[in-house]
């Protein structure tokens, strides 16, 4: 408790600490999208519990790999070099996830776009993996995003308490924002298009930095925004030509 005290007496540490924040919120953001899109697909009664596992796995996962911060920060050391590129255990961590979050996202957008009225996607029914399947899957990109969070987080400030209130700040807020947020993804069928879409987006920019090609956030977050206004307006448009009817 001192040393948080000694830390902010330095307004230095109180900016990086509402920096890291707002970085740790949005991509908590990204990760409960992934989350309320697989566990919508289970069971209604289980729903909420694969939801909050899903989130205590987060944060678990962010913990403990801030209590072995010499070792994440060891990821970013080469390991190979292929066609005159350098990967470290990071790049490969990234490729393979943002690669898993392609494949998935596609996926879901084959069923939405085309379901198979005998297979899983049954017209009128939601169930379509069990708890296992999902925990495992949510498991899978909570590590993804965990790592690149914390050395992200490493990269912007020394101070490991700073790192832990910042992790501990966002997964509240996404506790806070699950349900909600699972309930109105599961409501409108073309927020659910454009989740997926952004998830695709995420997934494509993981495999990029994971091969050393630098894609701007602010680029990625600003698009994500621009068509997340634009969907608003067509469920405030439809909203009111329903009413009007």
């Amino acid at each position: 408790m001192d040393t948080m005290v000694l830390l902010m007496s330095d307004p230095a540490n109180w900016a990086a600490l509402l920096t890291l924040i707002v970085m740790e919120v949005v991509l908590g953001i990204d990760n409960l999208l992934f989350i309320s899109i697989i566990t919508n697909k289970l069971p209604e009664a289980q729903r909420r519990r694969a939801r909050n596992l899903g989130i205590g796995l987060a944060l678990f996962m962010r913990l403990f790999l801030l209590a072995g911060i010499a070792w994440i920060v060891g990821l970013v050391e080469p390991v190979f070099a292929l066609f005159d590129h350098s990967f470290s255990w990071k790049d490969i961590i990234l490729i393979a996830g943002g690669t898993f979050l392609v494949w998935k996202a596609t996926k879901e957008i084959h069923h939405h776009v085309d379901p198979d009225p005998e297979g899983d996607m049954m017209v009128g029914k939601a169930v379509t993996m069990t708890l296992g399947a999902a925990i495992v899957q949510i498991l899978v990109l909570d590590l993804v995003f965990s790592i690149d969070s914390i050395i992200t987080a490493v990269g912007m400030t020394p101070h490991v308490p700073i790192m832990v209130v910042a992790v501990i700040f966002a997964v509240t807020c996404m506790l806070l924002l699950a349900s909600p947020l699972s309930a109105f993804i599961n409501k409108n069928p073309t927020v659910v298009m454009l989740a997926l879409g952004f998830l695709l987006m995420i997934g494509t920019t993981l495999v990029a930095e994971g091969f050393h090609v630098k894609i701007p956030k602010g680029y990625i977050y600003a698009a994500m925004a621009f068509a997340g206004l634009i969907e608003g307006l067509n469920l405030l448009a439809r909203r009111r030509k329903t009413k009007g009817t």
